[in-house]
């Protein structure tokens, strides 16, 4: 080969890979007036990587569900998905999937992955049809050959909308913004006389999802049509500001789909960005309160199974409720630097995500309980029964949305550990083992080592690495429920601060900083559906450690629709305790913390479990199996409530670590 071709091909693979440098450490991109400046900007897909349990996590997904979907669920995600261009399934099933993949193989660098996703983002932009329309165009779905007239509904387009987003952040490719950029010109032409629920009422809920998509492209184009396409999208998706502000919604049962509010808690907000009237963070405010209030449970989710259901532990959470909920506190979380939004992040990811969820990542529930004292195939009082799968763990019970959704948990909780902030810096605003690249000041790019067992330990500790001493802010969330933090830098205290904010550190920093975050948890209760209370320390919830006992089952019944097999999981324990009624200021001497040791790479189910609480319990005899679930709860304190008057020890372990617990208990005299 001549010296002249040898040198173009080298001058040419420098420039590819500088293009690519460029594109992970330029500085981030700003919203773009008129839309209001965001509180953070997220990073490039990849420019964060999950260290220790949570690595653990993501590589359990790939080995499991995440990244074997297409062999174990062939029915749906094959060549025959009208994703692909098939006749199979053009619903939400195959995007939701990807939504999960794609971040995951983008995290991991993950080859075999990447390659996965391929075949489904290289046919969506191809499918781009002259007037903008992408997407499938043949009416079948979900099984192969079934007609279903409902190709060109809104909905299942602003899952590949998210897809694509997220595929731009970790490549670059322009066909995206392309395609994006026409697409939404369709939309804004067609919506006036076929709008979001032409087809299905599930886009108008979930017109938030496209909503925010508009405005991240209009950040990177500045077309003045998108903000007229986006006071269109807000008009026709359904008016949570004012659902949240002036009705009675979330107070009354069978009101909405647990979804539908999962995903539309954040369209408020999105649509803040550009009115940023102080109506839609009320609204948002409000309707979390009245979510807490009137439906809440102590693994930070809500009686939803599946239109929304009041807050008595029995009641069942979708696992597409939890992932979407998540999305939503991490979407208002970069728009408005809430901290209350971190805190319930933690509290989801935490408790309830890893508990629905097998440790294999091979299966899960459609519905958990906070109360779950059997999970077995049986009818029970929940909004929507699936021949009573909905309990078990399995690849199908239930219904399978949520099989094709719970990928995007714990990849999109990865994206969004860290950030980049409007001032050049860098921001820590959850919590997990991590590290991230990020480009700072005039555009160094420096790396941030975060070492931790959080949340099972109470310090969180940051080394730097750059290049060259640079100045920049470096700001933490300082949690609700820590009382006094403190941040030393290089081993010196240099601040001690309340919880319930973010404190932002503006210095000079060289490599080798290190920057150790302490949170003192504490034990605190709360208290919730007939005075029963919750125990909690830091963001997690303790429950009752029960034993457990698993029995495979082989489903002769209805393979197709609920998996070939499942898991049931049945109580070898007693589990009928009440707590034995302790003043807060006793709680530290009543609730003894034991500290299990090194904190294992997997620490979600009862053999890892790293902390338990011992304390003192008396057993309840009226309070008895019902229904394969707890009968109706003792309201606490009950004057002359019937309890054994022997007190006997009980062990409480993080929720996330169980499959059958009591985590709200009757409290006993």
């Amino acid at each position: 080969m001549k010296l002249k071709s040898i040198l173009s091909i080298l001058f040419a693979t420098f420039v590819f890979t500088a293009i690519g440098q460029v594109k992970k450490s330029a500085m981030y991109t700003n919203s773009r007036a008129p839309l209001r400046q965001n509180s953070y900007l997220e990073l490039p897909l990849g420019a964060i990587k999950p260290q220790g349990w949570l690595r653990e996590m993501l590589i359990r997904q790939k080995n499991g569900a995440t990244g074997n979907l297409d062999k174990l669920y062939p029915l749906v995600m094959n060549e025959r998905n009208g994703w692909l261009g098939g006749d199979g399934d053009q619903w939400e099933r195959g995007p939701y999937w990807i939504d999960g993949l794609l971040p995951l193989a983008y995290i991991l660098d993950d080859k075999e992955l990447i390659a996965k996703t391929k075949p489904w983002v290289e046919w969506a932009i191809k499918s781009q049809q002259p007037d903008g329309y992408f997407g499938p165009s043949k009416d079948y779905g979900p099984e192969p050959g079934v007609q279903r007239n409902n190709s060109r509904d809104w909905w299942p387009k602003m899952v590949m909308l998210k897809i694509l987003k997220q595929y731009y952040s970790a490549t670059g490719d322009q066909r995206v913004i392309t395609l994006m950029t026409n697409y939404f010109r369709y939309q804004l032409k067609e919506l006036p006389r076929k709008p979001l629920d032409h087809w299905t009422f599930w886009a108008r809920y979930r017109g938030g999802d496209n909503l925010m998509n508009v405005y991240w492209l209009f950040n990177r184009t500045g077309d003045q049509f998108l903000l007229e396409l986006g006071d269109l999208i807000h008009k026709q998706t359904f008016d949570y500001t004012n659902a949240f502000l002036n009705t009675d919604l979330l107070s009354r049962e069978g009101s909405i789909h647990c979804v539908n509010l999962a995903q539309g808690m954040k369209a408020p907000i999105i649509y803040y960005q550009h009115h940023p009237e102080q109506k839609y963070l009320d609204a948002t405010k409000k309707g979390l309160a009245d979510i807490r209030n009137f439906n809440g449970m102590a693994h930070g989710l809500y009686g939803g199974d599946e239109a929304l259901h009041g807050n008595n532990p029995t009641q069942g959470s979708e696992l597409c409720t939890a992932v979407e909920m998540l999305f939503s506190l991490e979407s208002m979380l970069e728009i408005t630097g809430n901290v209350n939004f971190a805190d319930q992040i933690e509290k989801i990811a935490f408790n309830a995500l890893p508990a629905q969820i097998s440790d294999d990542f091979m299966g899960r529930q459609y519905f958990q309980q906070a109360n779950q004292v059997m999970a077995t195939r049986h009818m029970r009082n929940f909004d929507v029964n699936h021949h009573g799968t909905d309990l078990c763990f399995g690849l199908l019970s239930g219904y399978p949305c949520c099989t094709s959704n719970m990928h995007q948990g714990w990849p999109k909780f990865t994206q969004n550990l860290w950030y980049a902030t409007p001032d050049k810096g860098v921001a820590a605003l959850v919590y997990a083992p991590s590290e991230a690249r990020i480009t700072v000041a005039n555009g160094t790019e420096v790396s941030l080592k975060e070492e931790t067992n959080y949340p099972f330990e109470e310090t969180v500790r940051f080394t730097l690495t750059t290049g060259k001493t640079v100045s920049f802010p470096f700001h933490l969330r300082i949690p609700e429920w820590c009382k006094k933090a403190s941040i030393k830098i290089n081993g010196k205290v240099w601040q001690e601060v309340n919880g319930n904010q973010i404190v932002p550190i503006r210095r000079e920093w060289k490599t080798g900083d290190v920057v150790e975050l302490n949170l003192p948890m504490h034990l605190f209760k709360n208290t919730w559906y007939e005075n029963s209370v919750s125990l909690e320390r830091g963001p997690i919830t303790y429950a009752l450690k029960m034993g457990e006992e698993v029995k495979k089952v082989k489903n002769d019944k209805d393979p197709i629709e609920y998996g070939d097999s499942y898991e049931e999981v049945r109580p070898s324990t007693p589990w009928n305790y009440g707590l034995v009624e302790v003043a807060d200021k006793n709680l530290e001497a009543a609730y003894k913390i034991e500290q299990k040791g090194a904190v294992s790479t997997f620490p979600w189910n009862l053999e890892n479990a790293p902390i338990q609480i011992k304390t003192k319990a008396r057993r309840i005899p009226s309070w008895q199996l019902y229904n394969e679930m707890t009968g109706p709860i003792p309201y606490s304190v009950m004057y002359q409530l019937e309890a054994s008057p022997e007190e006997e020890e009980i062990t409480l372990v993080p929720y996330g670590c169980t499959s059958l617990r009591i985590s709200q208990f009757p409290v006993v005299r």
